[in-house]
């Protein structure tokens, strides 16, 4: 039987990683990746080349506090320090999953609307991540956000 150890470090480094068909790096993990990529130090950059308009969680991220620039299918990512929590909106499965890896790592509290899309996809996330020690919990909004 094998396990995984897992080790933290005290500081991320910066990549450049594309996205591509299996053996490569899958486009599935590309908006998880960035997210934690945006934490880490220097400048990262992610290109796309699967799909079109998969780059849309960017702009969540950035709302967080992300420092991301989108030229085409690239996202130059500066990592920061700190995101802080706000309210975001989800476009997709993916980019669900990224959101709320980000909202568990931000400083306050994260907002998050879209849940269909991380219901679509994944069986009692929040329940899940609760087991591993997040603070989250699903609460009944009584508004939504107008833009």
């Amino acid at each position: 039987m094998f396990r995984l150890r897992i080790v933290p470090q005290q500081h991320h480094t910066a990549i450049a990683i594309e996205t591509a068909p299996y053996p490569g790096f899958p486009t599935d993990l590309q908006a998880q990746l960035m997210a934690l990529l945006a934490l880490g130090q220097g400048n990262s950059i992610m290109t796309e080349t699967m799909f079109e308009n998969r780059l849309q969680h960017v702009t969540e991220l950035n709302r967080m506090g992300a420092d991301i620039r989108v030229k085409q299918n690239h996202a130059i990512i500066q990592g920061v320090s700190q995101f802080t929590g706000t309210t975001v909106v989800s476009t997709d499965l993916r980019a669900s999953a990224a959101l709320v890896l980000a909202g568990l790592a931000a400083d306050g509290i994260t907002h998050f609307q879209g849940l269909h899309h991380l219901d679509r996809g994944y069986e009692n996330f929040e329940r899940k991540l609760q087991q591993l020690g997040a603070k989250i919990q699903r609460v009944q909004s009584c508004c939504s956000r107008t833009t």
